[in-house]
């Protein structure tokens, strides 16, 4: 492998550099990968205690994770080390982060089954499809993403917002929207 190190890949990537196929960041970006992929492999390989869990979080993620955190595996996530988990944040069943570009996921946020967080995209250039575009995802808190959403690069998600269950979420949603469908749109606000 290059001399290039994984910060130089976080820089890269929060800064939304473009990453060329098949430069030296996107050989740190693969071998970061082969590095997640053994740990949720682990996390997903039969029961985990809550504990365990989250002391895989942490590995996988290179943070702390804190003890008010749950996750329902099975988890999938290509990388990790761009993933930040609030407190008394609960990530459902078979979720799956793409989060080389950045995910950040607020206090208190619900993240229903089989969500999807995708923080990539490949060049429309068909001579240049291996080149990849990061963009972050922010999820305020207290949010509530319903089961089998996709959320795109790009987006943020304002405070105390839904989103409905099998959303794809293209832009972002105002804080307390409630947004619905493929593209997303709101239909209403929530309050107290």
């Amino acid at each position: 492998m290059d001399s290039m190190e994984l910060t130089d890949l976080l820089l890269a990537l929060n800064a939304r550099e473009t990453i060329t196929g098949g430069s030296p960041l996107h050989a740190v970006m693969h071998a970061t990968s082969q590095d997640a992929l053994r740990i949720t492999g682990e996390l997903n390989n039969g029961y985990q205690a809550p504990e365990r869990v989250r002391e895989l979080l942490t590995e996988l993620t290179g943070r702390p994770v804190d003890e008010s955190v749950t996750v329902f595996p099975p988890l999938y996530a290509d990388f990790g080390k761009n993933l930040a988990l609030g407190k008394r944040v609960f990530i459902n069943a078979g979720c799956t982060f793409q989060d080389q570009g950045g995910i950040v996921i607020g206090d208190d946020s619900l993240i229903g089954h089989n969500t999807v967080m995708a923080t990539l995209n490949h060049d429309l250039a068909p001579s240049r499809r291996a080149d990849m575009h990061p963009a972050p995802i922010i999820v305020g808190r207290n949010v509530w993403i319903g089961s089998n959403a996709t959320i795109l690069a790009g987006v943020s998600i304002g405070d105390n917002a839904v989103v409905a269950a099998a959303s794809v979420v293209t832009r972002d949603v105002p804080a307390n929207a409630v947004v619905v469908g493929s593209p997303a749109r709101v239909v209403r606000t929530v309050g107290d």
